[in-house]
């Protein structure tokens, strides 16, 4: 599982013109998604996205986590994050769960977040076109693979 998180003042989803999904002060998280992903790697990303201090403090030093400035969270899956361009110039998603499989650990994930964050999760819509507007503060962009948590 990896994720792309970013400290945003504001982030918009929005699919056929539609706004799906808002949030001001929080983390926007663009979650990607292999096979081999187990409720381990859902447990332990949920963890770290939830404790990681990244906001500023009344020092203006990172030492705030985004449920210590009551922020939000917005998810949305991109198996894109798990391209391989080792050969040639088109990217090959082979590591990339497929959908089937890709939505349930999607799911799972996006409720144990809200479980542990102790409020809503927001989300884009699994497998459609989306836009997505943001405001990156900071910039604040933090990259996490669980296979590389040891």
């Amino acid at each position: 599982m990896r994720a792309i998180i970013q400290r945003v003042t504001y982030t918009r989803v929005t699919v056929n013109k539609n706004v799906i999904s808002t949030i001001d002060k929080g983390l926007f998280v663009l979650l990607g998604i292999e096979e081999a992903d187990t409720n381990d790697d859902i447990e332990w990303l949920c963890g770290k996205i939830v404790r990681l201090r990244i906001f500023n403090d009344l020092n203006g030093v990172m030492n705030l986590s985004v449920s210590d400035i009551h922020g939000d969270i917005l998810v949305v899956s991109q198996f894109t994050l798990h391209a391989s361009t080792k050969k040639g110039n088109r990217p090959s998603y082979i590591k990339a769960a497929k959908p089937e499989i890709a939505i349930q650990i999607y799911n799972s994930f996006l409720l144990h977040l809200s479980k542990i964050f102790e409020k809503p999760v927001f989300a884009g819509e699994f497998g459609a076109d989306m836009k997505v507007e943001l405001l990156n503060d900071g910039p604040v962009t933090i990259i996490i693979d669980t296979k590389n948590k040891e």
